[in-house]
């Protein structure tokens, strides 16, 4: 733990993340908003919105990480979260002038996403030449922790920008933040380790054949991504219904929407908090299933919300989700990390 709070670089980076996580927080609350009560989407067209904010890591996360495979890290996501703060940007500024429509908001969260897979990436193959092995779920732990944080500050924060500024107006907030991020990473002094170098008739379909074979040849790594890909798509669904059923029928007011979301991010606190203490109990790789199929079992309160005090068994639900969803990621990541050859 010590060792990770006298790094000046790892600093910088959670520093940057935490802001550029909160802004992100207030834009997830925003950006549906601003479909559902200024542009008066129907259910389906915020349902499209949020999977096109996902379509992106279904799509290109192969070829994004056979791409940033043998680049420079840092560079791509400097040059990722600048294009994210003028893609986010544009909302507002649409906004001011009268011209925003649903079909810039989904080309906004389409072309967001992919930067977003790209720096994602970046970022988590950054972080082992930061910190050391040993430190490498302390550090994902701690940046774990930040986002779910951001996921308990951001929407009340977004409530409130949406409440005084409106729903376009808090997205200002998220560009900005990206700004912040830029400057942090561009503030980090380590220098990443040169990648081997590649053939140079090499193709990118070959690299990637080369990193599927690789995870797909390993026993855990394998369940691992079709653990992954099973947990997003159906919680990727959940998201998409989730505003629409709190405002529409459990007719709760926008402004308070950021807040159950908030009460739901506590969930998330705990479980990056806690996150390596139950590795350390369980197993580092039997924690993976554990924390899906035993700890995530409870969230199906969620549903069971109604109207009045009842809406209080939605955060409680989502809560429980947060909570198993981020020991499950800490722990994955960290796994991954430590398994997976640099390039």
């Amino acid at each position: 733990m010590q060792g990770l709070w006298r790094q000046r670089d790892f600093l910088l980076l959670w520093g940057g993340q935490t802001v550029s996580e909160m802004g992100s927080a207030v834009t997830e609350v925003a950006l549906p908003l601003l479909a559902v009560v200024a542009l008066r989407a129907s259910t389906f067209q915020v349902g499209l919105l949020t999977a096109a904010t996902t379509l992106a890591f279904a799509v290109i996360a192969l070829p994004a990480g056979a791409m940033v495979d043998g680049a420079a890290k840092r560079s791509i996501m400097v040059v990722c979260n600048l294009l994210r703060l003028v893609i986010i940007g544009s909302v507002p500024v649409a906004a001011a002038f009268g011209v925003l429509t649903m079909a810039q908001l989904y080309a906004v969260a389409v072309a967001a996403g992919v930067c977003s897979v790209f720096f994602d990436v970046s970022y988590q193959s950054h972080v082992p030449s930061l910190v050391r092995p040993e430190h490498l779920m302390s550090a994902n732990g701690k940046l774990g922790t930040t986002q779910a944080f951001a996921e308990l500050g951001g929407p009340s924060l977004g409530g409130g920008l949406v409440g005084v500024f409106g729903a376009a107006g808090a997205m200002t907030a998220d560009a900005v933040s990206y700004a912040v991020s830029v400057l942090s990473v561009l503030g980090i002094r380590t220098r990443e380790e040169p990648p081997p170098p590649r053939p140079a008739d090499e193709t990118l379909r070959h690299r990637i054949a080369e990193g599927l074979r690789f995870v797909f040849g390993h026993a855990i790594l394998r369940r691992v991504v079709a653990c992954t890909a099973t947990a997003n798509l159906f919680g990727g669904m959940s998201s998409a219904l989730a505003m629409v059923f709190l405002i529409r029928v459990l007719h709760v007011r926008p402004a308070l929407t950021g807040l159950i979301m908030a009460g739901a991010a506590i969930g998330g606190i705990v479980g990056g908090a806690l996150a390596g203490r139950l590795a350390r109990k369980v197993g580092s790789a039997r924690i993976i299933w554990v924390s899906m199929l035993v700890f995530s079992a409870p969230q199906v309160v969620a549903a069971a919300a109604w109207q009045g005090w009842g809406v209080l068994l939605f955060p409680l639900g989502w809560g429980l989700a947060y909570f198993s969803g981020m020991v499950y990621n800490i722990a994955q990541i960290s796994y991954r990390q430590s398994v997976t050859p640099p390039s």
